[in-house]
């Protein structure tokens, strides 16, 4: 006597997107969904959104420095070859999110299983608001110093107000268009002060400046230089909530022009050539600092300086409060079972960065950036076998919850390599601070290839997929029986714990405990009848 199973319950599908995701979307960007094809971006709003990174005063900073400790040659071969890596990178991740559409959270999940996502969303966020203070502390300071009738604590207040609204309503509804406009502001600007300080002063010997005596930078200086720009790998992550909104069949140009290396052309380069000059002319020598550069500026400028030197920190910070908000959403859904509006996300990212700002907590965060920093690389490295090892595949990426596992051998290669680059960074003097990032990065690299060659999969066995249930898993929508939205075929799994196994969304999966318990029970039992 055989046992009937019982029957799979109806798919309720259809092939337009749900009118209560769409007004859901507008302000969430579908932070713990799949972006469906229906809501990609053209490359013109795409890159407009994503190019508000290119106007940090960090690039120009750090140029600056580069170019008075190991001299202007080895600086610049150092920025060229941070170019060339970081455009290859950048092309590779944007094309993977370009096809999948998914976040760094639902990535991490698929790479380092449903724990390690919580840990992928919590290094950006975190990662992302420390940014944002550096950023708006800059824009508080120029206005204090030239306004001092307003307290510091006021000017930072403002500072971070002033952003908070642009990022509110989705990269589609304001984003793009706020820094079209600030773009060429912030081109021209610069171009004023390079112009004026050439006039001023002389400035012939700028691509000369000898290196520092007697620094010990426990490497050549133009891989020093290299080493330090890899330091701020998290743009890979950056890279990856931006680019899934790109159109697949796009996917490649946008990753020469949008994600890589025509970016970082302008990113490193461009800017990093303007940093090196300013600095040269304007008599700044050894530490220069954000201040210091934006008060040159000022001082040639006057008002114009002021604007110019807001343009360039409240363009960065839409990105920086953007992704910080985000991934501060799904970490606070996926911790607290509790759907936090954007809305409240950029509000709390906005008061935590104010907090900040307004202790003295600089010293802090540059050890936690350090820290970070290393999560940051080993995440790139395992991350980056794992896009070469699916470039070529045409199917569909697997990332639902209740088809990985809790924790994968990726996460332990990620969790070990991290804590080692930490010690190196803290115990390894000269030596540590210079090459923990790289060697971070190739053991991760590495030993992510060796989990990936034994076939330590991260995937579990299912019987039963809505995917090939439908038509055309990206351009069906399936509704879910916990929360009644309806969603691209795509992230849709059946839920075992419920009787006839009705769909469940991605976002819903994750929180369902009965559904990933009954989840692995298939897998086991699957699995024992080989």
């Amino acid at each position: 006597m055989t046992t009937q199973l019982p029957a799979l319950a109806p798919l309720d599908v259809q092939h337009h997107d749900d009118p209560k995701v769409v007004k859901e979307a507008a302000t969430e960007d579908y932070t713990t969904h799949v972006v469906p094809l229906s809501w990609r971006m053209p490359r013109p709003s795409l890159a407009m959104s994503f190019y508000a990174l290119v106007s940090g005063m960090f690039y120009l900073v750090t140029a600056a420095t580069l170019a008075a400790t190991v001299g202007t040659t080895d600086a610049l071969i150092g920025i060229v070859l941070a170019c060339a890596a970081f455009g290859a990178l950048g092309y590779a991740f944007s094309r993977y999110a370009a096809r999948t559409g998914l976040t760094v959270a639902l990535m991490s999940q698929r790479i380092f299983g449903t724990s390690g996502s919580l840990l992928g969303a919590l290094v950006l966020a975190a990662t992302a608001i420390y940014y944002a203070v550096f950023e708006s502390s800059m824009i508080a300071n120029a206005f204090h110093v030239a306004f001092p009738q307003l307290s510091l604590a006021l000017w930072s207040a403002i500072a971070v107000a002033i952003n908070l609204p642009l990022v509110m309503g989705g990269i589609r509804r304001w984003m793009d268009k706020y820094n079209a406009i600030l773009l060429p502001v912030y081109w021209i600007g610069l171009m004023v002060v390079v112009v004026m300080l050439a006039m001023r002063n002389d400035s012939s010997g700028w691509l000369a400046h000898p290196p520092q005596e007697g620094a010990d930078f426990a490497a050549p200086g133009w891989l020093y230089a290299f080493f330090v720009y890899l330091g701020v790998l998290v743009l890979m992550m950056f890279t990856v909530d931006f680019a899934r909104f790109g159109k697949p069949e796009q996917a490649r140009s946008n990753g020469i022009a949008v994600f890589g290396p025509v970016f970082y052309a302008f990113v490193y380069l461009a800017n990093g050539l303007i940093g090196i000059f300013i600095a040269y002319s304007a008599g700044l020598d050894g530490a220069v600092s954000s201040e210091l550069v934006g008060n040159t500026m000022v001082s040639l400028l006057g008002g114009w300086g002021l604007f110019l030197v807001w343009v360039t920190q409240a363009r960065i910070n839409t990105a920086n409060f953007y992704v910080a908000s985000t991934n501060m959403e799904a970490l606070v859904f996926r911790l607290f079972r509790v759907r936090v509006p954007r809305v409240v996300a950029v509000l709390f990212c906005g008061a935590i960065t104010y907090v900040f700002m307004l202790t003295d907590v600089v010293s802090y965060l540059l050890v936690a950036l350090a820290w970070q920093g290393a999560f940051i690389a080993s995440w790139v490295g395992v991350a980056l076998v794992h896009l070469v090892r699916t470039w070529n595949t045409r199917d569909i990426e697997e990332f639902r919850a209740g088809r990985v596992r809790r924790f994968t051998w990726n996460g332990a290669v990620w969790v070990a390599t991290s804590l080692l680059g930490i010690l190196l960074y803290q115990f390894g003097g000269a030596f540590g601070a210079a090459w923990s990032t790289p060697i971070t990065l190739v053991l991760a690299v590495v030993l992510a290839a060796v989990v990936d060659r034994t076939g330590r999969g991260a995937l579990l066995r299912r019987a039963h997929d809505p995917r090939s249930e439908v038509d055309d898993p990206w351009e069906a929508r399936v509704r879910c029986h916990v929360c009644d939205h309806s969603y691209v075929a795509v992230e849709m799994d059946r839920d075992p714990s419920a009787e006839g196994q009705p769909p469940i969304c991605a976002a819903c999966g994750v929180l369902s405990t009965a559904y990933l318990q009954a989840s692995r029970r298939e897998h086991a039992a699957l699995t024992a009848a080989g």
